[in-house]
């Protein structure tokens, strides 16, 4: 339990700051692109104002995520002997292309502003752009393969790999990369949002902060109808693929036809039933899974007690998520509606800084859903989480945990300190450059 509990705590952590990368970096790269189309210098002053914010979390994020890969030594010795053939493979070409591949343009689109020519400039930022989103691809495999695996055979005692097209290319992976890079774009768009609401309800630098109010406007509201559609999908595919984890997102006990969803309901997991039922809407949890009111959907029941995952995390968890991306997309829509008259919209301009944290929770939860919603599993069906812990002392565990923690606070504290002070100050004054010189 400890070493469960520090891997989710360093994975949070790090994923505070992974959301922004992948949606950021596209939306910087969008600002300088219509930068070099136009030559209107508000342009580059937003792509620079908003990748300087990118480059700090930017960092951050290379720094906490790097300990992760250690704890699959340290705290999960078990795990890396078991499936390193097939989990190992994948986070190498992540290192080896995207990641690389990323940090290399990074510099390249930093230190390039004045030794580059405006289109090569802007080449750099989208090759980071989508060299990140690769990145996350190639992570997001590793672990869809955890939740779903394929294309494997147990081989001396191990799980080895046989086929690496069909580790890559199966639909859960990539359902799980749309999943989350949709959440991340999400948190890019509010990000960029609330800033610039800030700055145009302050009256500061409003011809640079409406450009990029109105660009975030219409990519959240994109993405947010993106998320909800494909959400969707995910319940699709986990009736097939982990029937316990959806039962428990929707505290349905028992396996039947004509499924209603429950607006309102509390799972009672001792007494393997809802302690409270109300709001029904008929058929919805049938159809959602097979497009038919009336199918069949399998209940939490079917598997022994040992088998099911912490029910009440999964399904609070689950309802926080979709809730919260109910009201983003709401969000977007007034955001959408009003850009054109924003400097004159004080309730939305007050409203936004607010909702920055909201995606970045909702994120969080979905993690959440997924992980936990997977136990006691560590592969689904073929290891279980306790087989695959180190087995090393607790002391040892508390230890790193703590310095873990110490650290990561200080990396947290440094980095929402460089956010909020460089966000406040705006576009730094400095002499206009023109996209067509």
């Amino acid at each position: 339990m400890l070493s469960r509990i520090q891997f989710a705590m360093t994975c949070f952590f790090h994923y505070l700051f992974v959301p922004l990368t992948l949606g950021l970096s596209f939306l910087v790269a969008i600002l300088e692109t219509a930068w070099v189309r136009t030559g209107d210098d508000d342009w580059r002053k937003a792509a620079k104002f908003f990748g300087k914010l990118f480059l700090i979390n930017f960092a951050v994020g290379i720094v906490t995520g790097i300990p992760l890969e250690f704890q699959f030594g340290t705290n999960w010795a078990g795990y890396s002997r078991y499936v390193g053939d097939i989990f190992g493979s994948l986070l190498a070409v992540e290192a080896t292309v995207a990641f690389f591949l990323e940090s290399t343009f990074i510099g390249v689109w930093f230190f390039g502003w004045k030794r580059l020519s405006p289109k090569l400039h802007c080449a750099a930022i989208w090759i980071v752009a989508v060299a990140s989103n690769i990145s996350a691809f190639w992570i997001l495999v590793a672990n869809a393969w955890m939740q779903h695996p394929v294309g494997y055979e147990i081989r001396n005692g191990r799980a080895e790999l046989t086929d690496f097209f069909a580790v890559i290319t199966q639909k859960f992976a990539i359902l799980e990369f749309v999943h989350t890079v949709g959440g991340a774009w999400i948190v890019g768009g509010f990000f960029m949002l609330g800033i610039s609401a800030w700055h145009i309800a302050r009256g500061s630098h409003v011809s640079v902060f409406k450009k990029s109010f109105r660009v975030a406007a219409i990519w959240s509201l994109v993405f947010t109808v993106f998320e909800g559609v494909q959400g969707h999908m995910n319940a699709e595919i986990l009736a097939w693929a982990q029937p316990t984890k959806l039962a428990a997102m929707e505290g349905l006990w028992e396996t039947s036809e004509d499924v209603p969803m429950y607006l309102v309901s509390w799972p009672d997991a001792e007494n393997e039933r809802n302690s409270i039922e109300a709001l029904p809407i008929p058929g919805l949890m049938s159809f959602l899974v097979h497009y038919n009111p009336h199918g069949k959907v399998q209940g939490l029941k079917e598997v022994p007690k040992e088998d099911r995952p912490p029910i009440l995390p999964v399904f609070l968890s689950f309802r926080a998520m979709v809730g919260i991306g109910i009201l983003l997309f709401w969000v977007s829509v007034w955001a959408f509606w009003k850009r054109g008259s924003i400097e004159s919209q004080g309730r939305l301009l007050k409203f936004l800084p607010w909702m920055i944290g909201l995606p970045y929770l909702a994120n969080l939860l979905g993690w959440v859903v997924a992980e936990t919603g997977r136990q006691p599993w560590l592969v689904y069906g073929l290891m279980r989480t306790e087989h695959g812990v180190s087995k090393i002392a607790a002391s040892q565990v508390w230890g790193s945990m703590a310095m873990f923690f110490a650290v990561y606070s200080l990396l947290g504290a440094v980095d929402f300190y460089l956010i909020w002070t460089y966000a406040r100050k705006g576009p730094l004054p400095e002499p206009s450059t023109s996209a067509k010189a």
